[in-house]
């Protein structure tokens, strides 16, 4: 029977995850990419995070994207002339796979 999925990019895999993350000091008023480990995560997985509590003062979560087999970065800004440390702890994060890979430049 000729299979039936539309190869549209079809989520095959949603997760919540709750990775712990302890970022580096940033440098005054800039963005600064910062690489962490989290077990799973595959390339071409679309992934949004969060913070679960108060961020540091100035600082934000700009981008995060997934750069190789379990390897997330995560882009910080900071918007202070000094150099704060994004806060450590449990950052909340959804992971979306899709189904068919590449995904498609357009919708049918």
């Amino acid at each position: 029977m000729p299979s039936t999925t539309l190869a549209r990019g079809n989520i095959l895999l949603k997760l919540i995850l709750a990775p712990s993350l302890t970022p580096t000091a940033l440098t005054a008023s800039t963005t600064t990419a910062q690489t962490f480990t989290v077990l799973g995560l595959q390339p071409f997985d679309l992934i949004t995070i969060n913070y679960n509590g108060a961020q540091t003062a100035g600082v934000g979560i700009v981008n995060a994207y997934v750069s190789a087999v379990n390897t997330m970065v995560v882009v910080f800004s900071n918007s202070t002339a000094g150099t704060p440390t994004p806060a450590a702890g449990t950052y909340l994060m959804t992971v979306d796979r899709a189904e068919v890979l590449p995904l498609p430049t357009n919708a049918v």
